[in-house]
């Protein structure tokens, strides 16, 4: 919950900041700020049918722009005190990780149902034919499962072996220090980009969750 709101913080207080004196011809923050709205958008175009910007932009921008700074958060920031630890990365807590996972695959459901009804919802588990529902629900299932892990699995072992390293480097005084020191840089870079990567793909899976919902009469 620490790490959640200093993540929220984090994300409330750029976009403040970026978004202060807007005006039409974008220079500094604000073309920063407005790249990533860009960059978001492009991934619900990409992904949904046509007209879903307006409806999907910025749960999409905020989604990315929360987990890509959760994703990092703990390889910049560690407080622990007394073995217990009080800021790591969100997303390297499976609670949290299936929680987003949880929250996006509602939004489809809701999606669905807001453009089929109820009983063409349902109706979407009986195709291509009836004996199909099991497998469809499974697959349901599954894509939450595996949306959620995903993003957890990267994340917590990244931090893992970080640890791991930093406590290789003092074990054994200078020597074992020299030779983990850029073994430890090279990890976070390569880490930095992984939680880059984990936070594209996992808005990028949840918005074809929800095209496939919404794409299912055409």
């Amino acid at each position: 919950m620490i790490s959640g709101l200093i993540v929220a913080a984090i994300v409330l207080g750029f976009v403040y900041f970026c978004s202060r004196k807007i005006q039409m011809k974008p220079t500094g923050k604000q073309n920063l700020l407005e790249y990533m709205i860009d960059f978001t958008n492009g991934i619900v175009k990409s992904t949904m049918p046509s007209g879903s910007t307006k409806d999907y932009g910025l749960w999409a921008f905020t989604l990315f722009f929360f987990i890509l700074v959760s994703n990092q958060l703990g390889l910049f920031l560690h407080i622990e005190v007394g073995g217990i630890v009080y800021v790591k990365s969100p997303t390297a807590d499976p609670i949290v990780a299936m929680s987003f996972a949880l929250m996006s695959m509602l939004i489809a459901q809701f999606s669905s149902v807001q453009k089929l009804g109820y009983k063409g919802h349902f109706e979407t588990y009986l195709q291509p034919i009836p004996y199909l529902l099991p497998i469809n629900l499974m697959e349901e299932f599954t894509n939450f499962l595996t949306l959620g892990i995903r993003v957890y699995g990267n994340i917590f072992a990244g931090e893992l072996l970080a640890g791991l390293i930093a406590k290789m480097a003092f074990s054994h005084g200078i020597v074992t220090l020299a030779i983990s020191a850029p073994l430890e840089m090279a990890w976070m870079a390569f880490s930095v980009f992984i939680g880059c990567i984990q936070a594209y793909v996992f808005v990028t899976l949840s918005c074809v969750y929800v095209s496939q919902k919404l794409s299912i009469e055409e």
